[in-house]
């Protein structure tokens, strides 16, 4: 007999915490990635799964440091709109996660000095710093939001979480 989805869990779904939003999308990345040991593949898994897991995520992807030039990042495996395809660590909030190591929330990103808007729709935005297993940086996660304040601790401690697990 073939299972249909009535959609009858979306109301849990729904009910969900962020908190319980993330340990869930942690759990369903886990699993998807057993045993995947290209990084481009993990990368492109995380993306997506946590695209699809918030609605709020306008833009979801990383930016990885370019071996040739330590100083910026280029676009790596996203889901969203067309990114910006290089970022200075000197400019954006990308570039302010890659130059601090810091996560970055910001509320509203046209309050944020040298904001790169790669979208116009983009309202707010969390970055978060990805090593790789030597310390080094190795790439920054970014989300942005087509709302004002979508981010917050809760996004910040989700993320690290599923982040720290990404890279092998």
């Amino acid at each position: 007999m073939l299972a249909v989805d009535d959609g009858s869990d979306l109301p849990y779904i729904a009910a969900m915490t962020k908190t319980e939003i993330y340990a869930q999308t942690a759990r369903e990345i886990e699993a998807v990635l057993e045993g995947e040991t290209n990084v481009v593949a993990r990368m492109a898994t995380v993306s997506c799964l946590l695209h699809q897991a918030f609605d709020d995520y306008f833009w979801t992807g990383f930016y990885v440091v370019d071996p040739e030039k330590s100083e910026e990042l280029v676009v790596g495996p996203y889901q969203g709109t067309l990114g910006c395809l290089r970022i200075p660590f000197s400019r954006g909030v990308c570039g302010a996660a890659a130059r601090t190591g810091e996560v970055q929330i910001v509320q509203d990103v046209h309050a944020f000095p040298g904001h790169i808007a790669c979208d116009a729709r983009s309202q707010s935005e969390i970055v978060v710093p990805v090593y790789a297993p030597d310390g080094k940086l190795f790439a920054v996660f970014d989300v942005d939001s087509t709302e004002v304040g979508s981010f917050d601790a809760a996004d910040a401690e989700g993320l690290k979480t599923i982040l720290d697990k990404v890279i092998i």
